[in-house]
C-alpha cells in the first residue's frame, strides 16, 4: 500500500468492468460503452477514436495500431497485426537524401498506408456487440463541437509547433492563431469530423475508398509520394499468433515482428536469472540490471526485427533461455560494459488503453502517429495527420529491415499481456517508442519482483539507456544516481518523462478488477 501521507494516487477498484486510458474522456466513454452492454473490443475502439480526436499529436486515424486480446478470460489469447505497408510501387533507393541513415520524418516516402481503420472495423465485426457507426459519435462530437486541451497535451503541441509549421495544411489546423493550443483552450477539428462520419456510415470503405482516400492519395502523390487508391483499397490487417516467455510464475504475450514486442521478451529472459526481489526497488542494483538486459535486447531487435513476410526471424533462437542465459553471461552485476554497441533510439507518441469487461474480455490496444503529429503531412480537408513509420526501415539494401516495395517496417508500438495460472491476469502497456521495452520490463518487474500494484508500479521513476546515456527521470534517488555513475553510466538527467502507462490487474478470487493509469500523462482508470 501507498504511504498516504506522500503525493500519489490509489488504484482504481471495480467488479464488472474497468478501462484505463490517458485522457478522461476516453476513459468515461469506454465505461459508458461498457455499461450499455458493449464489450471489450467495442469500449476499446471507442475509446481510441476519442484520443485520436483529443491527442492529435499521439494517434489518429491516419496512423496503425496492435491489439492482444483474451476472450472470456481464457489463456488463448489473440493477437492483431494492424500496421500499414509502403505503397506497393516505392522504390528501394533515392527515398532519402545521400549518405541518410533514415528516411526523414517529413517526407511522403515516410507515411505508410494506415491501418487503424481497418483493425478497429474488422475486430469490432468478429468480437463486439456493437456497430462501428454506434462506436463512432463520442469521437464524432468531440472533432465537430470541440474539447478542452488537456496539460500533457498542450505541453507536447508546444514541442511539435516547430515541425507543424514545416505543412500548411497542418499549421492552419493545429496552429490556429498562428500558434498551438494551450491547456484549457477548445480545440474543434471539422474536417476529422466529417471523416469520422463517413467511416461510421461506411465502414473501412469510408476510410479506405471514396473522398478520404482519394484525398490523402492525391496530396502525398502531390509531394512526391507513390501512393496509389489501389494500396488504399486493398490494405488489410491480420490475425497473429502472439510470442510468448515464461517470468517466474507468470506467461507473458506480446505482438510477433515485425513489431518490437519481443525485445521485452528477451529483456525478461536475462533479467529472470537474477534476484531482483532481494534488492530495492530504486536501487542501482535493480535498474543497472535492467540497462544491460536492455542493451543486449536492443542490440538483437536492431539487428532482426522486420516484417517477417520478406525476411526470416530466430524465433526459437532468441527466445531460448539458454540464448538468454549466454546472454546474461556478459552482464557484470557491478559494471557498465563497455563493448556493447549502443542501440539506436528514437522516440514516438502513442497512446496505450487497456479495457476488461464484465466476462472478462480483455484488450490490450495500442495506437500511434509514430513521432509528434506523425509527418505532420495532413489531409487538407479532412483533417487527417498522417503516421511517419517508414522512419523505422533501415535503408541498408542488405538489412532484414531494409526499405522496399509492399513491406511492414520495424513497429516499436506494443500491448502486452500476462498470465497467471493459465488465465489473463495482468492486461498492460507502456507507451514511449523505443522506451516501450525497458517500460514494459520495468512495469512487470515491479509486480512480479516486488509485489506493487497497477498503479504504484507505473508510478515507479524510470531509467533507460539511449545512444551511449543513462537518462533518469528526477524520481530516481540521488544516491541511486551516484552510485550508477560510479558503476560507469554517463548519466543525464531525463527532458521529459518516459513514456506513459495503464494496466489493468484481475484478482480472480475476489472477482476485482485493479487499474492504474500513468500520472505522466493526463487520463485515469475507472471502473463500475
Amino acid at each position: 500500500m501507498r504511504d498516504l501521507q506522500l503525493p500519489g494516487r490509489s488504484p482504481a477498484m471495480a467488479m464488472n468492468g474497468m478501462a484505463a486510458t490517458h485522457n478522461p474522456h476516453a476513459t468515461r466513454v469506454a465505461i459508458e460503452v461498457l455499461r450499455s452492454g458493449g464489450a471489450a473490443i467495442d469500449a476499446a475502439v471507442a475509446a481510441a477514436a476519442v484520443l485520436a480526436v483529443v491527442e492529435p499529436q499521439q494517434t489518429g486515424i491516419g496512423g496503425d495500431c496492435f491489439v492482444l486480446m483474451a476472450k472470456n478470460g481464457t489463456g488463448d489469447i489473440i493477437g492483431y497485426n494492424g500496421s500499414g505497408r509502403t505503397p506497393r510501387g516505392l522504390p528501394t533507393t533515392g527515398l532519402a537524401p545521400e549518405g541518410a541513415t533514415q528516411i526523414e520524418d517529413c517526407s511522403p516516402h515516410s507515411v505508410t498506408i494506415p491501418g487503424a481503420i481497418d483493425a478497429w472495423t474488422r475486430l469490432v465485426a468478429d468480437h463486439g456487440r456493437k456497430e462501428i457507426g454506434e462506436l463512432l459519435q463520442p469521437a464524432i462530437d468531440f472533432a465537430r463541437n470541440g474539447f478542452p486541451v488537456h496539460p500533457r497535451v498542450a505541453h507536447d503541441w508546444v514541442e511539435d509547433a516547430p515541425r507543424l509549421r514545416r505543412d500548411p495544411n497542418a499549421a492552419r489546423i493545429f496552429l490556429p492563431n498562428d500558434r498551438p493550443l494551450r491547456a484549457g483552450e477548445v480545440f474543434r477539428n471539422p474536417g476529422l469530423a466529417d471523416a469520422l462520419s463517413l467511416i461510421a456510415k461506411n465502414g473501412r470503405d469510408g476510410f479506405y475508398k471514396g473522398p478520404v482516400a482519394k484525398e490523402i492519395v492525391n496530396y502525398l502523390r502531390g509531394l512526391g509520394g507513390y501512393h496509389t487508391l489501389e494500396d488504399f483499397e486493398t490494405a488489410e490487417g491480420e490475425y497473429v499468433t502472439p510470442v510468448r516467455t515464461t517470468y517466474r510464475d507468470m506467461e507473458v504475450c506480446q505482438i510477433p515482428p515485425n513489431n518490437q514486442g519481443i525485445t521485452a521478451l528477451l529483456m525478461l529472459n536475462i533479467l529472470e536469472g537474477f534476484d531482483l526481489s532481494a534488492m530495492e526497488p530504486m536501487s542501482a542494483e535493480r535498474l543497472h540490471l535492467e540497462v544491460e538486459a536492455g542493451r543486449l535486447a536492443y542490440r538483437d531487435r536492431d539487428a532482426f526485427v522486420c516484417d517477417t513476410r520478406h525476411a526470416a526471424y530466430p524465433f526459437d533462437e532468441i527466445l531460448s533461455k539458454d540464448y538468454a542465459a549466454r546472454l546474461r553471461a556478459e552482464i557484470s552485476p557491478d559494471r557498465f560494459a563497455t563493448h556493447l554497441p549502443p542501440p539506436l533510439m528514437r522516440k514516438s507518441d502513442t497512446v496505450y488503453l487497456t479495457v476488461v469487461d464484465k466476462d472478462r474480455n480483455c484488450v490490450s490496444f495500442i495506437n500511434s502517429v509514430y513521432w509528434g503529429f506523425g509527418s505532420t503531412r495532413v489531409a487538407p480537408t479532412f483533417g487527417i495527420t498522417l503516421q511517419n513509420r517508414g522512419m523505422g526501415f533501415s535503408l541498408d539494401p542488405s538489412h532484414p529491415n531494409a526499405v522496399g516495395p509492399g513491406k511492414r517496417p520495424l513497429h516499436t508500438i506494443m500491448p502486452g499481456m500476462a498470465l497467471k495460472n493459465g488465465r489473463p491476469w495482468l492486461v498492460y502497456g507502456v507507451m514511449g517508442g523505443d522506451y516501450q521495452p525497458f517500460g514494459h520490463t520495468h512495469v512487470l518487474t515491479g509486480v512480479a519482483d516486488f509485489g506493487l500494484d497497477p498503479q504504484a508500479a507505473i508510478d515507479q521513476a524510470r531509467i533507460f539507456h539511449t545512444m551511449g546515456e543513462t537518462v533518469v527521470e528526477r524520481g530516481i534517488p540521488k544516491d541511486t544516481v551516484e552510485q550508477l555513475r560510479q558503476m560507469g553510466h554517463t548519466i543525464v538527467e531525463a527532458p521529459e518523462p518516459h513514456g506513459g502507462g495503464q494496466m489493468i490487474m484481475i484478482d480472480w478470487d475476489q472477482g476485482v478488477l485493479i487499474g492504474g493509469s500513468d500520472s505522466r500523462m493526463d487520463g485515469c482508470a475507472l471502473g463500475y
